[in-house]
């Protein structure tokens, strides 16, 4: 004799066939990039994959909400910042700037993920202030990660955990001639220009820990930026690239050093 259903399991079907009903036909298996956290208020919210597709044709502004020291540490490439107190009428007057002056332009915000206030209460006062495009990556820069996204360093965030994050690996980008010239001290030398040839697999690696902070830097950032989203698609989650020159974190390291 067949198992009759329980209330609580016919219940739970019933949840189900509803909600795949009111979804309509499924086109697909569901995929992680185009998750949120689903909600509408102060603003709706937008996907890993809609934010990579922002950057790839531009058609929206994106603006990193956090602090200064949060930004320079590591964001998503490519996006906009604005130094100055949130709330303030000059950080209101620089968000319309950004837009050309048009406040119906989309604009995403996003911050430190599910449990950051910053994006959430950023979307808050812009909507009051008039800005009727106003969306949030709430999951943020631990999704932006988690999904082999590399983040941007500014050099004020690089020189701030050298010598002071011991768990830091460095990886030098340039080709192996320059880097026998000399580099940053405790660096490896992973050459962008041979990852077709599986530099990567013979790249130092940074332990049992996925999550140890990888700083790639090279002879520019586009440089950095190729190793970068080339170690996105390994399981290391935080993979970070210096936006500037080699020669601009020589010096500052330098001069760090030097300063004890």
């Amino acid at each position: 004799m067949k198992r009759l259903l329980s209330q609580s399991n016919l219940y739970m079907v019933m949840t189900v066939f509803l909600s795949l009903t009111m979804l309509g036909p499924v086109q697909g298996a569901p995929n992680i990039l185009d998750a949120t956290m689903g909600e509408t208020d102060p603003s709706p919210e937008v996907s890993t994959a809609q934010v990579r597709e922002f950057l790839k044709d531009g058609s929206a502004v994106i603006l990193d909400s956090r602090r200064m020291e949060q930004y320079a540490a590591g964001h998503i490439p490519d996006v906009a910042h604005i130094d100055l107190k949130v709330g303030t009428p000059e950080y209101t007057a620089e968000v319309e700037k950004l837009l050309g002056g048009d406040k119906s332009k989309k604009l995403v915000l996003y911050c430190n993920g599910p449990n950051c206030g910053a994006s959430r209460g950023l979307a808050k006062l812009l909507v009051e202030k008039g800005f009727t495009s106003v969306y949030r990556y709430q999951l943020g820069i631990p999704m932006w990660r988690t999904m082999g996204g590399p983040t941007a360093m500014e050099l004020e965030g690089v020189v701030r955990i050298y010598d002071v994050d011991r768990t830091v690996v460095y990886f030098d980008a340039r080709s192996p001639a320059d880097f026998a010239k000399g580099s940053i001290p405790g660096a490896h030398s992973v050459p962008a220009e041979q990852i077709e040839d599986n530099v990567l697999g013979s790249a130092p690696k940074p332990g049992q820990d996925m999550n140890t902070r990888i700083v790639i830097f090279g002879k520019d950032g586009a440089q950095a930026r190729e190793l970068a989203e080339a170690m996105g698609e390994s399981p290391y989650h935080n993979v970070n690239y210096y936006l500037g020159s080699y020669e601009s974190l020589q010096k500052a390291i330098h001069h760090k050093m030097h300063k004890k």
